[in-house]
This record gives structure tokens, C-alpha cells and sequence, in this order.
């Protein structure tokens, strides 16, 4: 061999070790990212403000919270690929936890779609996206990256694959014979956690009527028609449409047809005049399943007060936040406080429990310490019967007459 082959012998041999290392780190890199990376980001996203001794319960206000029936709107512990049937170290809501707080019915919602620099003002529908990168680091499967409709699929599935497991802890909620079926099962000392699955809006329709059938049979029963930005069924309440982005043709259409199939719409995100456009429709009774009051407090995610009420005039519920920008503090007074005006302004047969528990914001207890939140309701000088409604009553009425 010539001495110049072998230099380019070497050169070629070098450059394949080179390429090798190179993939070896590469693959580490996605390993460290998919092992560490989204705990890190949900740790960051989802902090627990309750100081380290706890918020004090006196036996008065567990006993009563043992006796409730409790229930919550919104939880997006989906989105962060957890197993739920495990007590996880972050974040706030799995199922041995909501156990821990007697937590009967739990609505986990799919997040599918969040824009980069995601705010209460304007948020463009085309700016860059926070979930296909968490999705592609959480290593979910391939098509979830790039179909939102998949994305929501997924997520149905793990919950689906959850109650598969362990049918004694978990109980997916389709109908209202399913939720009496929890109800008596908890009254004879079960301690299953029912499970509705929802939508954190109605953008994995991909602007498909069809595809709302896909999501019904995945197990889907509550859909919020908007998210951060506007999509097809019309305007968000953080969109670049402004108040005056309604409901669109096709999102008629959607909220007709999730009426036809007993399905709940959640106008969470909703637009002031999406809002007026769901309540003109005859029939229409739908929620607002994570909200604080404006009045009380006067923060831009939350809808004007004249627009609860509305809500409420239609038999509706309001399910009331825990995190301090809709409610102004960080404390179980301050979402006590807010439970209050929402008693005051829509009477306290609308009211109810709207966490938004892992949904990228801060909570002063995770679900275990709920009963923190009942010595708050008793401090403020609720009954005994109004904090029965708000804790899960209305909610548990309002379900059994809509699914």
C-alpha cells in the first residue's frame, strides 16, 4: 500500500470514530433531555406555593371534607406524561394524591397546542409552539408530533390505559349512569377517582366535524371551544381577533352537534363575543370551567362579570381557580375570597372547583392538601351547605343532568 493510502486510510478511520462519538453523544443528549428535561420544565411551570409546614386544618374542617363529595373542573396532569397512578414528585395532581384530598370526580383536559410567549393579551394562532417540542423531548409517539388531533389521542389513551390498569383507583366518567355508578361505589367506602376527559380547545378537530366523533368515541365529554389563540371554531379571549372574534360557522356547528351528543362546552378562553354567540343558541347551558371573577379581582384572564352571570342564567356552573392571577393571591383565603364574590355574583348554585392544577401555573396546595381549602371556605363564614355545593354538589348535579 502507497504511503498516501494509508494517510487516507487513517483520515477515513478518524472521521468514523469522530461520527461515532458524535452519535454516542447525541444519543445521551436525547436520553438526559427525555429523562430529565420535561421534569425540569414541569417543576418550573407548575410550582406548589404552600409553605413547608402545611397550611394548618383544624379537626372541624377535615372532618367536614371527608364527608364532601368533591369535584374539579380542569387538571392538565395529562400533558406532562406521567403515570398517574403513581405519586409523583412535582407538580400537583396524580391519583393517589386526589385520593389523599377525597377527590371524587377529576376532569383531565389534553393540551394540544400553546404559542410561544403565551400571554393574556394577543397571541398570534401561527407563532412557533411550546408542545411539539415538550411532545418530541417527552418521546410520545411519532404522529403525536405532528397532528394535533394525535396529540389529543395520546393523551386520551393514557387515561383510558390508566383506568385499564387499575379499575379499583380510576374510573373513566362517559355517561351519567357511569358517574351514579362512581357516586354509590364511593358511598360504600370505594375510594376510585371518576375521570371525564376533556379538551383544553377544540383545535384538535383540525377543523373536521368528523373528527368530533373521533374524539367522543376516545372518550372525550367536555370540549373548551378555544385556547391562547384563535382557531376555527372562532375567537379566544388572548387572540389577535379581540373581543369582537365570535363563534365561526364551523363552531356552530361544533357546539350543535357536542349538544346533540350530551357532550359539556367549556367556554374557558372564550372571547366575550364567542361567549354571546354560544348562549344565543337555544339549548345551550355551558360552563366556565377555570376562571376567577373580575370584579373581585381584576386581571385580564378573567371574563367580565356581566358574562358569568349570563352564563349562570343558562344553568351553567363557574369553576373557580387556585392560581394568583385570576384570584390575586396566593393563599387559600385569596381562592376563598374568589369563591365568595363568585357566591355573591352568581349565586351559590353556580359556583364550583376549577383548579387548572398543572396547567403551568403556581397552586398554594397540590390535591393531597385540599382540605386547606375548606378551612378557608369555614374561615370565611360559608356553611356547611354552601361549601358542600361549591366543593362538588353542583358540579355532581350538573353532570348527572348534562352527560
Amino acid at each position: 500500500m502507497l504511503p498516501g493510502n494509508r494517510k487516507g486510510g487513517g483520515m477515513i478511520r478518524m472521521i468514523r470514530r469522530i461520527i461515532l462519538w458524535l452519535s454516542v453523544l447525541a444519543v445521551l443528549a436525547a436520553a438526559v433531555v427525555a429523562i430529565w428535561g420535561p421534569g425540569f420544565v414541569e417543576r418550573r411551570l407548575n410550582p406548589v406555593t404552600m409553605p413547608a409546614e402545611g397550611w394548618p386544618v383544624s379537626p372541624q374542617a377535615e372532618a367536614l371534607h371527608q364527608r364532601l363529595v368533591i369535584g374539579d373542573w380542569h387538571s392538565d396532569a395529562l400533558l406532562w406524561d406521567r403515570d398517574l397512578l403513581r405519586h409523583a414528585e412535582r407538580g400537583h395532581t396524580d391519583i393517589p394524591r386526589l385520593v389523599q384530598g377525597n377527590v371524587a370526580v377529576q376532569v383531565f383536559t389534553t393540551v394540544t397546542k400553546s404559542p410561544r410567549g403565551q400571554n393574556y393579551g394577543r397571541n398570534s394562532a401561527e407563532a412557533p409552539d411550546n408542545i411539539t417540542p415538550l411532545f418530541i423531548g417527552q418521546l410520545r409517539p411519532l404522529p403525536s408530533w405532528f397532528s394535533l388531533k394525535e396529540r389529543a389521542l395520546v393523551q386520551a389513551a393514557a387515561l383510558r390505559h390508566a383506568a385499564q390498569r387499575a379499575p379499583d383507583q380510576l374510573m373513566l366518567i362517559r355517561s351519567a349512569e357511569d358517574l351514579q355508578t362512581l357516586l354509590e361505589a364511593r358511598q360504600n367506602g370505594a375510594q376510585t377517582v371518576g375521570a371525564i376527559l376533556g379538551a383544553e380547545g377544540a383545535h384538535p378537530l383540525e377543523g373536521q366535524i368528523g373528527n368530533l366523533q373521533v374524539l367522543y368515541g376516545a372518550g372525550f365529554r367536555l370540549l373548551g371551544l378555544t385556547h391562547f389563540f384563535d382557531n376555527e371554531l372562532g375567537g379566544s379571549l388572548h387572540g389577535e381577533g379581540g373581543s369582537g372574534a365570535g363563534l365561526s360557522p364551523f363552531g356552530r356547528q361544533v357546539v350543535e352537534e357536542m349538544m346533540a351528543k350530551r357532550m359539556i362546552i367549556d367556554l374557558a378562553h372564550a372571547s366575550p363575543q364567542m361567549v354571546r354567540d354560544v348562549l344565543a343558541i337555544p339549548g345551550t347551558r355551558p360552563i366556565l370551567s377555570h376562571t376567577g371573577i373580575h370584579g373581585h379581582c381584576p386581571s385580564p384572564r378573567n371574563l367580565d362579570d356581566a358574562l358569568l352571570r349570563a352564563i349562570a342564567d343558562k344553568g351553567g356552573l363557574i369553576g373557580i381557580g387556585y392560581w394568583a392571577d385570576v384570584v390575586c393571591g396566593k393563599t387559600p383565603a385569596d381562592i376563598a375570597g374568589s369563591i365568595q364574590a363568585a357566591i355573591a355574583l352568581v349565586g351559590e348554585d353556580h359556583v364550583s372547583l376549577g383548579s387548572d392544577y398543572d396547567g403551568s401555573v403556581d397552586a398554594p396546595f397540590d390535591a393531597a392538601h385540599l382540605a386547606a381549602l375548606t378551612q378557608a371556605l369555614l374561615d370565611a363564614g360559608l356553611s356547611d351547605q354552601q361549601i358542600a355545593k361549591v366543593m362538588g354538589g353542583n358540579m355532581m348535579r350538573y353532570l348527572a343532568q348534562m352527560l
